[in-house]
């Protein structure tokens, strides 16, 4: 069924333009120490390198060839069905309403991983102490900083160690804030799937593992479901943006919505 339909513009311009921003990103980097990561990748808006257009920019970045590979993959099998059933105007909408939308729930996310350090941050610098400093920002700081911190306050030498403490705790907050860098168009091709789902919910897919058919809207509702148990446990090992997938399907879901409200699809 996929295999006969022909491309669509949308999807094809958005491979291209996708492909182009990865290889540029790797050609830039490794010959003229051009991060784009660091200009183009979704920053936490407190931070000192976030930018406004990196609501867009980031879903155009990727973290690798597996990343970029399974995001066109899904573009370029569902995507078209649903440009098809649309038309390349609303299609476009869609996918960069559900992309900016994933963006928004993933700062969300980024603020309250955030709130418990920088709020820490914040009653050690109103009230710089002893007893704060251990409480509040002990935990976040390397051994080293630690020892050093130790051996000044027994040479007696406060001033200086109040000093440092305030210099690396501003330090400090102001690298944490703007460590958090989000990329790839998941948020939109999560968005893509469940539509896919809404529009063709009867139409069967085949898995490749394990390679078993199943109905797109149960396909839908049970990665809806693991991307929700992932984001919720949050492992330490999982560097996987899930909450940003699930904004990208709740924008699209309820972007559809108003759509057939008003008779539009």
């Amino acid at each position: 069924m996929f295999g006969q339909m022909q491309m669509t513009p949308a999807v094809k311009n958005l491979l291209i333009i996708n492909v182009l921003v990865f290889a540029a990103t790797y050609v830039l980097g490794s010959r003229l120490g051009i991060d784009l990561y660091a200009w183009l990748g979704l920053h936490y808006c407190a931070a000192d390198n976030f930018h406004s257009w990196q609501f867009i920019t980031y879903m155009f970045m990727h973290d690798g060839i597996t990343h970029i590979f399974f995001n066109m993959f899904s573009v370029y099998m569902f995507g078209r069905m649903i440009e098809m059933a649309w038309g390349t105007k609303r299609f476009l909408v869609f996918y960069f309403v559900t992309g900016i939308g994933a963006a928004i729930v993933q700062e969300l996310t980024y603020y309250y991983q955030a709130t418990s350090i920088i709020s820490d941050i914040d009653a050690y610098l109103s009230a710089p102490n002893d007893e704060s400093f251990y409480a509040y920002i002990a935990q976040y700081v390397n051994p080293e900083f630690q020892r050093y911190y130790e051996n000044m306050s027994a040479a007696g030498d406060m001033d200086a160690v109040n000093r440092m403490m305030r210099t690396a705790v501003v330090q400090l907050q102001e690298e944490y804030m703007s460590h958090f860098n989000t990329v790839g168009a998941s948020g939109a091709c999560f968005g893509i799937l469940l539509a896919f789902g809404m529009m063709f919910p009867n139409v069967t897919i085949m898995l490749l593992i394990p390679p078993i058919p199943i109905k797109a809207k149960y396909f839908v509702l049970i990665y809806g479901l693991i991307e929700l148990f992932e984001g919720v446990h949050n492992f330490s090992f999982d560097n996987v943006a899930h909450w940003a997938h699930l904004g990208g399907m709740l924008f699209g879901f309820f972007l559809i919505r108003k759509w057939q409200r008003e008779g539009q699809i």
